[in-house]
């Protein structure tokens, strides 16, 4: 561990893919590297907000000048497609040398076809996808979900992650991280869910939003959605539902999350019950121009309409 830790503190690191979390974890990566951290992003602007509060980030024109500048590339990208897409855009600038990491939540099946194009090259690929939210990105407090061609190799990245995440743990072979990433935000939607349910009957019943969550943070019914992104306005303060549901775990990205795992259920004969109906409510949402791009706690709001 001392020789991996060594290692990355000379080793240059890129960040492909600086929304919300990218953003956040580009942040950590530069007040803890030692060198430059070269950073890209198909939006011009979140480049040039990061440089101007970072002097430690450096922007690059393109995907294939972060792989001849950094040998460890990260990316945080929205869907499958966009991830194979930088991958073979840079296959040709990567060597044994390089370590890849896709943090992005995408299909377990593209990973692992993903790890096996890379190994031709030499390169270890991991996909390492996060829990933790938008919160998590900015506080370096992410949990990372592993998938690595083997333990030993997951010792040579286990370094760059800890400097973005408290959390980093080794699930298993290529595309074991996505399965875990999977199975967590199918949970994590059916609590939003019913944290929106339960705050909306008590508070229908009369009873105070913020004490209701007071004694559900007690009990048995605490989880994270009641907790840290409690869906009822203002009931905590930094939660997404405080500030209009904005900058926040968009109901499009949870609806693409969803039906990944829906599809990895259908694959292995599992028919998940509240999976699937969590799934057809965050599809509605996704689908709906009010709802599309807020954070997913508005199912909240959604539910509070009689929806």
């Amino acid at each position: 561990m001392i020789y991996c830790q060594a290692r990355f503190m000379t080793t240059t690191v890129g960040l492909i893919g600086l929304g919300h979390m990218g953003s956040g974890m580009a942040k950590n990566l530069a007040m803890k590297s030692t060198k430059p951290v070269y950073i890209y992003d198909i939006n011009q602007k979140a480049i040039e907000r990061l440089t101007s509060e970072f002097p430690q980030l450096k922007p690059a024109k393109n995907p294939q000048e972060i792989a001849r500048q950094a040998s460890t590339i990260i990316t945080m990208l929205p869907e499958t497609s966009h991830v194979e897409k930088v991958y073979t855009d840079i296959l040709n600038d990567v060597d044994t040398s390089h370590l890849l990491v896709d943090s992005s939540t995408i299909d377990a099946q593209a990973a692992r076809e993903l790890a096996k194009k890379i190994a031709t090259k030499g390169t270890l690929f991991f996909d390492a996808p996060v829990s933790g939210g938008v919160g998590g990105a900015q506080a370096g407090t992410l949990t990372f979900m592993v998938g690595s061609p083997s333990i030993e190799a997951f010792e040579k990245i286990k370094p760059v992650l800890s400097w973005m995440g408290k959390n980093v743990t080794y699930c298993g072979a290529s595309g074991a991280g996505q399965i875990a990433k999977v199975c967590n935000n199918m949970l994590l939607s059916i609590h939003m869910i019913g944290v929106s349910e339960a705050l909306l009957l008590g508070t229908k019943l009369g009873m105070d939003p913020k004490l209701l969550t007071s004694i559900l943070n007690t009990s048995t019914g605490k989880c994270w959605s009641s907790e840290v992104s409690n869906p009822y306005p203002g009931v905590i303060p930094t939660a997404p539902a405080s500030r209009g549901y904005q900058d926040g775990f968009s109901n499009k990205l949870m609806a693409k999350d969803l039906r990944l795992a829906m599809k990895a259920a259908s694959d292995c004969g599992v028919t998940p019950e509240l999976g699937t109906m969590s799934s057809k409510v965050f599809q509605t949402l996704a689908s709906d121009k009010e709802y599309d791009s807020l954070d997913f706690s508005s199912v909240f709001k959604w539910l509070s309409k009689g929806k």
